[in-house]
């Protein structure tokens, strides 16, 4: 559920109407809902905390799904914590007012300079993806007199999710280590007074709409958990990653978060461990819009109708990325026999293209569209190809909205640019 609706025939953002915000701040432009990001944290909140084994679990946004401050502080004043890959991620959680002692850091490729602000930020744990990572870990914080609470990740030769390149747990993944090889590596840390191990972390896909993947991976993790303490090893926490799916168009079919619940809580019945979960796309994908503005319609001799946006594939990647689906909906509700098009953005590259033969609406030129869904991986991952400005993002409140990012102006674009000296 979201908060984006017809009202009079005009698309709102909660009470806002979007023709309204486009006029204000121009297009492109994302938009997202308060009410949205605080109903979807507060559903799996709520489902957590109905099953025994999973109360009180942390919750740690995944702030790669979206990064913006104005939104990280949303989840927050929420209790939410942050699931994080970099310093700056890092960084910018804690800006938002998201405590250290809420933090994860994760990733397969943390610096030694990463790994170092980590310890003096005092994350929550840091979840280690190789023996050279432990090493290097062991090292930095030899060096700080430290003893950083840390989760080996587990692959579990389990991949899942919408796309071959969203999948994270397979055989051929780059992310963690083997069961076998994950028990030999919480050993060896035990035995390091420069790390304490405290649990165990996996995470094997994005958008997945099957439990049955995740539940494999979950009962692995339980199995590894039962061995290590056999062997006099103490395993307190279990990170389970994220993954789970959201409806990116009407008819889609997802689990549930109750039903992601209640598998967990099977799952992890009688083995009193502490579980975080890192949800990203859940909590907001469909709490964002990405508003675009017709700028022609292009006719072939063949029939074919080319519906040409402002919006373009550097502002919105997932379409050309991942072969993604958004439903798009015009601003305007307009009646008429529905016309096929092809969704295309203004950059000059084929791969530029939103939907082959989509069927809408009557459109013309100077008409505002929407993509939902677009909450997540969205504006996070836009870029200035083309020399094209990034899109603004914008929160709105009930009747209330700010622009949270500004769309940059060409001179603001070029100052961060040197010359060469000799040019």
């Amino acid at each position: 559920m979201d908060h984006f609706d017809y009202r009079d025939g005009a698309l709102h953002a909660e009470d806002v109407p979007l023709a309204d915000l486009a006029e204000a701040v121009g297009t492109p432009v994302y938009v997202y809902s308060t009410a949205t990001l605080t109903r979807h944290y507060r559903v799996l909140r709520q489902a957590l905390d109905a099953r025994a084994p999973l109360n009180g679990a942390l919750i740690a946004f995944a702030v790669k799904a979206n990064s913006n401050l104005s939104v990280l502080a949303t989840l927050a004043k929420l209790g939410c914590g942050a699931d994080t890959v970099s310093e700056g991620e890092i960084r910018r959680a804690l800006k938002a007012g998201v405590p250290a002692d809420r933090i994860i850091f994760s990733g397969v490729g943390k610096t030694d300079r990463e790994l170092a602000f980590a310890l003096s930020a005092g994350v929550r744990q840091i979840n280690v993806e190789s023996p050279a990572e432990l090493d290097r870990l062991i090292a930095v914080a030899a060096s700080k007199s430290a003893s950083p609470e840390i989760a080996i990740r587990v692959n579990p030769r389990i991949g899942a999710g919408g796309h071959a390149k969203i999948t994270t747990g397979g055989e051929g993944d780059k992310f963690g280590v083997p069961a076998d090889e994950a028990m030999a590596l919480y050993a060896r840390a035990s035995a390091s007074p420069h790390v304490t191990p405290v649990g165990l972390a996996c995470h094997i896909g994005s958008q997945i709409t099957d439990l049955s993947p995740l539940e494999a991976a979950f009962r692995l993790l339980a199995e590894i958990t039962r061995t290590l303490r056999g062997q006099g090893l103490s395993v307190t926490r279990l990170d389970l990653g994220g993954g789970l799916g959201v409806p990116y168009s009407g008819g889609a079919e997802t689990a549930s978060p109750t039903d992601y619940a209640a598998m967990t809580a099977r799952v992890l019945e009688g083995l009193d461990v502490e579980a975080a979960f890192e949800p990203g796309r859940l909590l907001a994908a469909n709490a964002g819009v990405l508003v675009s503005r017709v700028i022609q319609i292009t006719e072939r001799a063949d029939g074919r109708r080319f519906l040409v946006l402002d919006a373009a594939m550097n502002d919105l990647v997932r379409p050309a990325m991942y072969d993604a689906f958004h439903e798009v909906k015009p601003v305007v509700a307009r009646a008429g026999e529905p016309v096929a098009y092809d969704i295309v953005g203004p950059v000059c590259e084929t791969g530029d293209t939103f939907a082959r033969g989509r069927a809408l609406p009557p459109l013309e030129a100077g008409d505002l569209v929407v993509f939902t869904g677009a909450g997540a991986y969205g504006a996070v991952m836009s870029s200035e190809y083309n020399t094209r400005p990034l899109v603004p993002e914008v929160l709105v409140d009930g009747a209330d909205w700010a622009v949270v990012r500004a769309r940059p102006s060409y001179d603001e674009m070029l100052a961060g640019e040197a010359m060469a000296g000799w040019l």
